[in-house]
């Protein structure tokens, strides 16, 4: 059985004895960053810079999925892509202590992109591109696929179990969702067969980070198998900005332009998957405050219509 409140233990003084239990020498300042799935700290050293020390929620993937990832950043790093990989620690990246998994890496601050820079866009897309053509020399065997089971189906089944959606919205939420997923699966048929790639998975603005050197890629605790576009189209608030990145992208590495008409299956599913996420996590005391909309009937109601026209829009 999955604990609903895997952090219970993880104090600070916890997430001090697991840095420690690296060799360093904790100064005692810790500051939690901005993370639901995972718990994210970055912690002091004496005599050094500061370090980020990421908990894995547990239950969440297993461990040779998290090494997947793991090896992909310090591929992609080996690559003098700029990302920030786990460090190594008596030849491990994936840690232990007390019951927790987690991970240390360097410290590195940035400054969020600006997106309606066309330089910056381009350089964006070039990076992505380099990304990719690592992405394809192997594959993910372990952290699963962008696809309707994984980002429809399962987010579903967690909003039904949950005490969230209101009783008089069940069979109306339920029809919403099928008919993204049967208007998702008419676009992947129509659009046909793409070439898929280990990919970031979740390449959003927060996950770049921009400083004088230029961008960083961070997070890939949402590394899967995709398509290209899966890392493109969060970046892309509009057309020009679209036109920019597959600028710099088109540069690197070559782009299957039948792949954008996937982007509004892609946003619909994101859709219900952010939903399902919340509804899963909802008993983590983390989720109702940072999310408590979501306990409001008047959401669900939004977000039903809000499926309705993703699905109309693909159909």
């Amino acid at each position: 059985m999955v604990d609903e409140t895997p952090y219970a233990r993880l104090t600070p003084d916890l997430v001090l004895d697991a840095v420690n239990a690296c060799g360093l020498w904790p100064d005692g300042r810790l500051l939690a960053l901005n993370s639901y799935e995972n718990r994210v700290w970055q912690v002091g050293v004496e005599d050094s810079v500061p370090v980020i020390a990421k908990f894995y929620r547990p239950g969440r993937w297993s461990d040779a999925a998290i090494l997947e990832e793991h090896a992909f950043a310090l591929e992609l790093a080996d690559a003098e892509i700029p990302v920030v990989a786990p460090s190594v620690y008596t030849g491990r990246t994936l840690l232990h202590y007390d019951g927790y998994r987690y991970a240390l890496s360097p410290r590195h601050g940035g400054r969020a992109p600006s997106l309606e820079s066309a330089d910056q866009l381009e350089w964006l897309g070039r990076l992505i591109a380099r990304m990719h053509t690592v992405g394809t020399r192997a594959s993910f065997v372990y952290r699963g696929r962008i696809d309707r089971e994984t980002l429809i189906e399962t987010p579903m089944q967690a909003v039904l179990q949950s005490h969230l959606l209101p009783a008089t919205s069940i069979d109306r939420y339920h029809d919403a969702v099928e008919r993204v997923d049967r208007a998702v699966a008419a676009r992947f048929d129509a659009v046909g067969p793409v070439r898929t790639m280990r990919l970031h998975g979740d390449c959003h603005p927060g996950n770049v980070l921009w400083t004088d050197a230029g961008p960083h890629f961070v997070d890939l605790d949402d590394a899967r198998m995709g398509p290209a576009v899966q890392d493109l189209w969060m970046l892309a608030h509009d057309q020009r900005a679209m036109d920019a990145l597959l600028e710099g992208y088109g540069s690197m590495r070559d782009f299957d332009h039948a792949e954008l008409a996937l982007i509004p299956a892609l946003r619909a599913m994101r859709q219900v998957h952010y939903a399902g996420w919340i509804a899963a996590r909802w008993q983590d005391p983390a989720f109702p405050a940072a999310f408590p909309f979501a306990a409001e009937p008047r959401w669900w109601e939004q977000h039903i219509t809000d499926l309705h026209e993703q699905a109309e829009e693909l159909e």
